[in-house]
């Protein structure tokens, strides 16, 4: 009976060396380090701090530290209001020099070119500016700007159906219609509502929440390619700029005083100028200098 029983507990020990030394091994396999992903070249600032890296439609690009109003936002991260969850589980992939960046922003001086940078002398003049000039009803001479990248081959390059849908709405739901007036403003032809008077008075808008002025730049086929809604009845008034550039396969929104609509084409040319010289090849070297660059 002691050896059975000795023979038993033998055997049990073999087994359980087997089953513990095969779960070291699945432990050792599990335990591998995961393959390294190659760390991206990033161009830095005077201060050490790295660029924001991607691209952007067509090109890739080294966007300088500091310029960016707000974050980056990649193809496929989770909205603002996203279920948390999501973005709990949400992991971006690796950053390199192809990622497809969907949007940012950042803040553009009309009237030299230049950007906002923090750590840079454009920090204290944009502050300065905004205690100066705002609470005084002075134009100011920033302008805030969005960049889209556009990655959907389908979609066309141009404003037309968003024109239509808003001339549409207009005559649906509030009743009048755009009329285009007989003299291009700026080179832009411009559509005014009800042809600038108020339906329900028979006088000049008072009021143009619904009603702001229309302005448009087609290219020689045809296509809208610039499409700017202006306020016409405050103290300041503003407008909204939008337009698309077919190099860079991408969307550019601007916001700024309507004092500066007579500059859009420059402000177009210049923001695109800006972009260009951010741009890098895949390897992340620079193919200009960096306007921005603190």
């Amino acid at each position: 009976m002691m050896k059975s029983g000795w023979k038993r507990i033998l055997i049990f020990m073999l087994l359980l060396w087997q089953v513990l030394l095969l779960a070291g091994c699945d432990y050792y396999v599990n335990e591998q380090p995961a393959q390294q992903v190659p760390v991206p070249f990033y161009n830095r600032d005077s201060r050490g701090r790295a660029d924001t890296i991607g691209k952007l439609g067509t090109y890739s690009i080294s966007i300088p530290a500091g310029v960016i109003d707000g974050w980056a936002r990649y193809v496929g991260d989770p909205g603002d209001f996203a279920d948390p969850k999501i973005k709990a589980k949400y992991q971006r992939p690796p950053e390199s020099y192809d990622l497809p960046i969907e949007s940012f922003g950042f803040q553009y001086r009309i009237t030299d070119g230049d950007v906002y940078t923090s750590f840079r002398q454009t920090e204290e003049d944009y502050r300065r500016d905004n205690e100066t000039l705002i609470p005084y009803g002075k134009p100011f001479p920033w302008a805030s700007v969005s960049v889209y990248g556009q990655y959907d081959a389908a979609a066309p390059l141009n404003f037309n159906f968003t024109v239509q849908d808003d001339f549409r709405s207009a005559r649906d739901v509030t009743h009048f219609d755009y009329v285009q007036q007989e003299q291009p403003l700026y080179n832009l032809t411009i559509y005014r509502a009800n042809n600038g008077i108020d339906p329900q008075t028979g006088e000049p808008w008072k009021w143009d929440d619904n009603a702001k002025d229309i302005l448009l730049k087609k290219d020689q086929a045809g296509n809208i390619k610039t499409y700017i809604k202006c306020q016409f009845t405050h103290h300041i008034n503003s407008c909204r700029h939008m337009f698309y550039n077919d190099d860079w396969h991408i969307q550019v929104w601007i916001s700024y005083s309507r004092s500066y609509l007579p500059q859009w084409q420059e402000m177009e040319g210049n923001i695109i100028k800006i972009l260009d010289s951010w741009r890098v090849s895949r390897e992340g070297k620079l193919l200009g200098k960096q306007i921005g660059k603190a």
